[in-house]
């Protein structure tokens, strides 16, 4: 449960250390892809969380999004539409969503313990 957040921990300062640019061309490809990344990436918290993590969902979830929102940018840029505000959109949704999943699940966790120790 904690290597996803360790990885991002790593990863943000292994960015600030050694900042490397992109070209501008590749910029919604890239966002879409750190959006893809995010959501695989909490999505398997939540399952985590929720005690049914799937390393094989994981990984094909990370990999099907990831891709899946590029063919979706690349084909926009292709047709002169912005296409990938849809998966920037629906990465942004679920997002959110996981977070406040693994929210309430903290807070009930905090409660139920706080509840057990002053039944002791």
């Amino acid at each position: 449960m904690l290597w996803p957040l360790i990885g991002i921990i790593v990863g943000m300062l292994l960015g600030l250390i050694f900042p490397f640019s992109f070209p501008v061309a590749y910029a919604r490809y890239i966002a879409v892809a750190i959006l893809a990344a995010l959501d695989s990436v909490f999505g398997g918290l939540r399952s985590s969380f929720e005690n049914h993590f799937d390393p094989v969902i994981f990984i094909t979830g990370f990999f099907s999004n990831a891709l899946f929102a590029a063919v979706l940018t690349y084909m926009g840029d292709r047709l002169g539409v912005e296409i990938y505000f849809a998966a920037v959109f629906a990465f942004g949704v679920r997002i959110f969503q996981n977070l406040a999943a693994m929210r309430r699940y903290l807070v009930d966790y905090v409660r139920n313990r706080r509840h057990k120790k002053a039944q002791q």
